[in-house]
């Protein structure tokens, strides 16, 4: 066979990927893991998109290929998604774009801006696809420091100029992945102001805007003034609605940035499957009533998990946004950790060195686990830590 591509050399296998063999190992031997990896929504999404899939499925026209912008009613549902939520008004025509699950969007949108020798700014805990986007681009990553101190935050005015001058793309995510951090419009306002002074694409993946708690209500960046024009925001149902193995999601925003990502996507993929979108105008359409109600549940988690940590030698500040819980290490060796929770308490963790630099001595714990499995593995975890 010939030799893999170079652009594949510096590439790690994706964390879940190297987890799930080592959870196939276990289970092969007759050990049953809980998963607190992965951020996989244990619940359904509400029953009217399930029925709208259905009902749409049964008409013979929607078998065909949907178009590689979606559908005109799906966009403009998002559009008065927008219009209702955040107080935006978006052109379903030039400022929608439907993409596969917001991961697919975020490497295409990567591929259809960066070249060798130029940049993204990643910040140094993040969602693993910002940088691994980049490397499959043949770009370089430039990792802002962000940590505990900064709340998560990362500072533009730490950034050299000559790091500004090569730099395409800068992203961000509140509610963050992993660590659960927030923020409001006023970071949103200074880190476009950033931006546009700098020609950078400005980037917001925003799938946990609807999972939050304690009265937190997240923001869009669209909803800073000339946002739409110098920015992109993804959405996924994937978090929003329980929709994860739907692979649903938009781009959302700057225009020419829309049609740069749409170049690349229509090389490569037909769209969805029109009931899907059927099935997503549905979901923008649910009560926010079934939104609370599911939050409840993941808050009731996270408040078990918070209580449970001094016990399994773990600390975490209690988050108010994600469906994560960003736990430090006693000892600081969290991959130790990790392994021997997995051999002795049979719970998986992801690893905090998975999503940056700064995230070694960390795990993430995962909310999305049904409450019995979730009760297991504490119960697991603090038998297996008390013999420690």
């Amino acid at each position: 066979m010939p030799s893999q591509s170079a652009r594949l050399d510096a590439l790690p296998a994706y964390v879940f990927v190297a987890i799930s063999e080592r959870i196939r190992q276990l289970e092969a031997e007759g050990i049953q893991v809980v998963r607190l990896d992965i951020g996989n929504p244990d619940m359904p999404p509400p029953s009217a998109v399930i029925e709208s899939l259905a009902d749409s499925a049964r008409y013979p026209e929607n078998h065909g290929y949907s178009g590689y912008r979606g559908t005109a009613s799906f966009r403009q549902a998002i559009a008065q998604y927008y219009k209702t939520r955040f107080q935006v008004t978006i052109n379903p025509e030039t400022q929608v774009l439907p993409v596969i699950g917001s991961k697919e969007g975020i490497v295409n949108l990567s591929l259809a801006y960066l070249d060798r020798g130029d940049l993204a700014l990643v910040p140094s805990i993040s969602y693993p696809a910002y940088a691994l986007g980049a490397q499959l681009a043949g770009a370089d990553v430039h990792w802002i420091p962000t940590n505990a101190t900064t709340n998560y935050l990362p500072d533009a005015s730490s950034i050299p100029s000559e790091i500004a001058r090569r730099t395409k793309l800068f992203w961000v995510n509140y509610p963050n992945n992993p660590t659960g951090a927030t923020t409001d419009l006023a970071f949103y306002h200074d880190i476009l102001e950033y931006c546009i002074a700098n020609d950078i694409l400005l980037v917001s993946d925003n799938p946990y805007v609807e999972v939050t708690f304690d009265g937190y209500i997240a923001p869009s960046l669209l909803q800073v003034p000339n946002a739409s024009d110098h920015a992109v925001e993804f959405i996924s149902f994937s978090k929003s609605h329980n929709m994860a193995g739907w692979r649903l999601g938009a781009a959302v925003g700057s225009p020419q940035a829309l049609k740069t990502l749409l170049q690349v996507k229509s090389n490569m993929d037909s769209g969805h499957f029109k009931s899907i979108y059927d099935a997503g105008i549905t979901a923008l359409e649910t009560p926010q009533s079934w939104i609370e109600s599911r939050n409840r549940i993941y808050q009731q988690r996270r408040d078990r998990v918070i209580a449970a940590l001094p016990e399994i030698g773990l600390e975490a500040e209690t988050p108010k946004g994600s469906l994560y819980i960003w736990a430090k290490v006693h000892e600081g060796d969290a991959d130790s950790y990790i392994e021997h929770a997995l051999t002795e308490a049979h719970v998986t963790f992801a690893p905090g060195s998975a999503y940056g630099p700064d995230g070694k001595g960390y795990i993430r714990i995962s909310l999305g686990v049904e409450d019995n499995q979730l009760n297991q593995a504490i119960n697991n975890l603090k038998s297996w830590y008390a013999k420690v």
